[in-house]
């Protein structure tokens, strides 16, 4: 990789694994190139859900995120929350810049969604989807935590994953076990497949505890569905009054469904896209482009 930078010679580097690639600030500071680091999920927050203890994932975090800090010129976050770990520790090469999503490739549909709901669910039921990497520290049990919540109430509800990872044989091995009515599309390709299943979906569930950010309920807003978001993670900054904000537990993620159910329809789907016409590609590009200290881009 160090050869593949020399070729290319970049006028900025920018990187968003606080891993493996940190040497890259080593390298773009020895060879002139301004850098930046995008914070991508909390390091403190990755830790604990992979189970290392607070006073521990603490420290360790401090001494990522302290290192990160020293090896770039700047630190991006995408919200407050996501900044918030490196502030606590008094960084001040710190940039806010958003990411977006593409308004144009996710909408709602513009036809009727009986089509697209007809694949996952029967009529008069409440669909919920999922879109998210299958792996711990997205916390996707939790979504059938709350399916099953739900349907202990009473409420006739579906689950439909879109996804890949790590967890998904154990979240099958839970669904046959407990005869959830649960399908685990796997990975979708395309934003057409993806716009179609989040935009015929009542409510489209985000429990991963340690999102920055939240790129797959952003697109859910765009594409008209509303969002049940964890309430420990960036999200509920995102979604704001398009969503609401649930308690970690299955039994809290039924009640922000039920929630977001009890809003009309139209008004409900109305708020999510507005809430997502915020955070289109132009506002995201003018943000980075001033976080790397680079020029913005003039329309033609």
């Amino acid at each position: 990789m160090a050869a593949e930078l020399e070729r290319l010679a970049p006028d900025r580097l920018e990187v968003s694994d606080r891993t493996t690639l940190r040497w890259t600030g080593a390298w773009a500071r020895r060879h002139g190139v301004r850098s930046a680091m995008v914070s991508h999920e909390s390091a403190v927050g990755v830790l604990r859900t992979w189970g290392v203890p607070g006073p521990a994932a603490d420290a360790a975090a401090n001494r990522l995120n302290g290192r990160t800090a020293r090896s770039y010129d700047t630190v991006i976050c995408t919200t407050d929350w996501a900044a918030a770990e490196f502030r606590r520790l008094g960084v001040r090469n710190l940039a806010r810049a958003p990411l977006g999503v593409d308004l144009t490739a996710l909408r709602p549909p513009a036809a009727d969604r009986a089509a697209e709901r007809a694949r996952y669910a029967d009529p008069g039921q409440v669909l919920l989807a999922l879109c998210s990497r299958l792996s711990t520290e997205k916390r996707p049990a939790l979504a059938l935590d709350a399916l099953a919540a739900l349907r202990s109430t009473g409420v006739d509800a579906v689950l439909a994953v879109a996804g890949a990872g790590p967890l998904r044989s154990r979240l099958a091995d839970r669904v046959a076990r407990d005869r959830l009515p649960v399908r685990l599309l796997g990975h979708l390709a395309g934003p057409e497949a993806v716009a179609g299943l989040l935009g015929c979906a009542d409510v489209v569930l985000a429990p991963g505890p340690v999102e920055t950010f939240g790129l797959a309920a952003l697109e859910a807003l765009a594409c008209g569905t509303p969002v049940a978001v964890n309430r420990g993670s960036a999200l509920p900054e995102l979604v704001g009054t398009a969503g609401v904000t649930a308690e970690p537990t299955g039994a809290g993620f039924a009640e922000a469904v039920r929630e977001l159910l009890a809003r009309p329809e139209p008004a409900r789907r109305a708020a999510a896209r507005a809430q997502a016409e915020r955070y289109g590609w132009p506002t995201a590009v003018t943000a980075f482009l001033a976080a790397h200290g680079a020029a913005p881009v003039t329309a033609r």
